[in-house]
């Protein structure tokens, strides 16, 4: 709707883009330097953020430039995930069918990436999404998963990646022995300001409108509201066009951005 009236080639803030057309920032630069590190050094590492922050664009980011020659990733996302489960859904990933029983189906995950390291020469590298939503004995699974040799060598790489709450759950003196193997912790930081304002133009500019469509106004109003979450600022920066289309404006000001807040988003 609002695309043709401004001369879009195609839908701002669109969550199909190219990583090559993602928008980058010190917070994404950042994150993906760590998941490089961890996928490198065969790692354990755990990410976090805040809703919306933009961490499995990031993930995505990731993995599409890791070099399929050299890693092989496993990415997870079930929020009722169980230890069977994701026994099941690497090996299946894998292309190779589980054993039934769930320590059947462990050892025969853990053989084949033993083999995948050693004798393929590529890096496993298990993403587990949504990690804060995991169960108390999923989280315990989790020392199991990275036992390997007596605790000496890991053929692997795994990222847990989900919100804030993940790392109070890590905390739990229950789960100390997981907590301890954890060798990079990252938090993702919401945009600034300025990162407001550049994500706000360069997905404009990526959808083909390079001409400044919101005032310095509006952008501050909008950042001001979202708090800098990137997934919230796209949605509200679309719907401040659809009005300002509905009024035959051709820029969002301060004014308009107050009033789609005050009629969507009470």
């Amino acid at each position: 709707m609002f695309e043709r009236y401004f001369g879009f080639t195609r839908t701002p803030f669109a969550r199909d883009l190219k990583p090559s057309d993602l928008f980058d920032w010190s917070g994404a630069k950042e994150m993906r330097s760590r998941l490089n590190y961890v996928a490198e050094r065969k790692l354990f590492g755990v990410f976090t953020g805040n809703v919306g922050a933009g961490k499995t664009t990031i993930v995505r980011w990731f993995v599409e430039e890791l070099p399929r020659a050299k890693y092989k990733t496993l990415y997870i996302h079930d929020s009722e995930l169980t230890p069977r489960n994701l026994y099941w859904e690497c090996l299946n990933q894998l292309g190779i069918k589980p054993r039934f029983y769930r320590g059947d189906a462990k050892r025969q995950l853990n053989a084949v990436l033993v083999d995948m390291a050693e004798g393929q020469g590529k890096t496993p590298v298990v993403i587990i999404d949504e990690a804060h939503l995991l169960s108390h004995q999923m989280l315990e699974e989790i020392r199991f998963l990275t036992n390997f040799r007596m605790d000496s060598y890991s053929p692997m790489s795994l990222i847990l990646v989900g919100q804030t709450e993940l790392l109070a759950a890590l905390q739990r003196p229950s789960l100390l022995a997981i907590s301890q193997r954890v060798s990079i912790r990252w938090h993702l930081p919401y945009f600034d300001l300025s990162e407001t304002a550049r994500y706000i133009e360069h997905n404009l500019n990526i959808a083909g409108v390079t001409t400044p469509l919101f005032t310095d106004g509006a952008i501050k109003v909008i950042h001001e509201a979202i708090q800098g979450a990137a997934r919230a600022i796209g949605g509200l920066s679309c719907s401040c066009l659809l009005h300002a289309m509905s009024t035959n404006a051709k820029l969002v000001d301060d004014h308009s951005v107050k009033l789609v807040l005050e009629n969507e988003y009470r």
